[in-house]
């Protein structure tokens, strides 16, 4: 490759700016932390949680004969708080992943923003702190709650999840100000970015990859939402009356079997709303990638490999899930070894990137 392409890669990559590597690098890791995050949620706080849930409200049914609503809002209240700490840890993992989905995206989009380099450098350091200290505050809310809060119903962690929601909105319109600058024709016209139509196998592999997924997630959507509108996924208010009803009438036997039919309910419900998001997921982590694979510095073959893998872990993880209905712990394992296999694909095309930036800054002589 002569030194002519070498620089126009260098100029036209997703990782040529100061604010691009910054949005790349802080990207990835938001998303492989909160792949991390998920697999560690699922085995020690998702499953316990449930198992918790169901245990507190039997509680409860066993005391409506006896009508002690004190205990049994004690039990309510408890359940509530099960709800929270999964709730939060939930929106911890998801929030990270798609804050990096965002980053990775808006280094894409760096050419077509005319503002300075400053500028553009510092509005990437406020997404990626903002999105990650965002998704602290939001795992800290359960742990927090309303301690020394200046508010009756809204604790410290929710304070801040909001402030720092409102940074990157504000981040947002100023990117917003420079796109609309670039479509008045303000700031030089960039070249075509060498990542698009970049064609080599990587790239090809995990853009067919992403494109399936998302593809795949259309149809389990609108085939999950048909079910429910026909009636074929269980009738969640049907079942609570029934429990109340069982319950009141000190049926144990129907009242087991209603619990029984609760717990494949909420279980049914979790697994499919979690097979959709994943499957749409990893086709968009896929799609991103597939743009920076222009700047991984490995051999084809390498990058090949890679790409490979992060496809199969990206089917494998709601496959895994899913497999979880018919066959248990085996389907959580399908899952949890694809996670870690794409985070440790994610690992190793990051530390492609760092490979290609070393380079790059060599050709300059040393320069950032």
């Amino acid at each position: 490759m002569s030194q002519r392409e070498l620089s126009r890669i260098e100029k036209t990559g997703p990782v040529a700016s100061e604010a691009q590597r910054v949005l790349v690098l802080g990207g990835i890791l938001m998303i492989a932390f909160g792949m991390l995050f998920g697999d560690v949620f699922a085995m020690f706080v998702l499953h316990p949680n449930n198992a918790r849930i169901g245990e507190a409200m039997f509680s409860a049914s066993q005391l409506i004969p006896t009508g002690d609503a004190e205990a049994i809002l004690a039990h309510f209240r408890a359940i509530g708080g099960y709800l929270e700490n999964r709730g939060t840890k939930v929106d911890t993992h998801s929030h990270l992943i798609h804050m990096g989905y965002i980053a990775l995206l808006l280094a894409m989009l760096q050419p077509w923003v005319a503002l300075s380099d400053q500028a553009r450098k510092r509005l990437a350091i406020m997404v990626v702190s903002s999105g990650t200290l965002m998704a602290a505050s939001i795992f800290s809310i359960y742990y927090v709650g309303l301690a020394f809060s200046p508010l009756v119903h809204i604790g410290w962690g929710s304070i801040f999840a909001d402030l720092f929601g409102a940074l990157l909105a504000v981040s947002m319109f100023i990117y917003l100000w420079g796109f609309i600058r670039h479509v008045r024709g303000f700031g030089a016209v960039p070249p075509e970015p060498v990542y698009i139509g970049s064609g080599n196998a990587a790239s090809r592999t995990l853009l067919i990859g992403g494109l399936l997924l998302l593809l795949a997630g259309f149809f389990y959507g609108a085939a999950y939402a048909g079910a429910k509108q026909l009636g074929m996924t269980g009738n969640e208010v049907n079942i609570l009356k029934n429990i109340v009803t069982h319950a009141a009438a000190s049926n144990q036997e129907a009242l087991a079997s209603d619990f029984a039919d609760y717990g494949r309910y909420q279980m049914l419900r979790a697994i499919n709303r979690a097979t959709h998001t994943h499957i749409n997921e990893m086709g968009i982590l896929l799609l991103l990638m597939s743009f920076l694979q222009v700047c991984v510095h490995y051999s084809d073959d390498t990058r090949r490999l890679w790409a490979r893998a992060a496809v199969c872990a990206g089917i494998g993880l709601p496959v895994g899930i899913l497999l979880e209905i018919p066959y248990g712990i085996v389907g959580s394992v399908v899952a949890d070894v694809s996670g870690f296999v794409m985070i440790v694909s994610l690992g190793a095309m990051l530390f492609g990137l760092l490979r290609y930036m070393g380079t790059t800054n060599d050709w300059q002589g040393g320069a950032a």
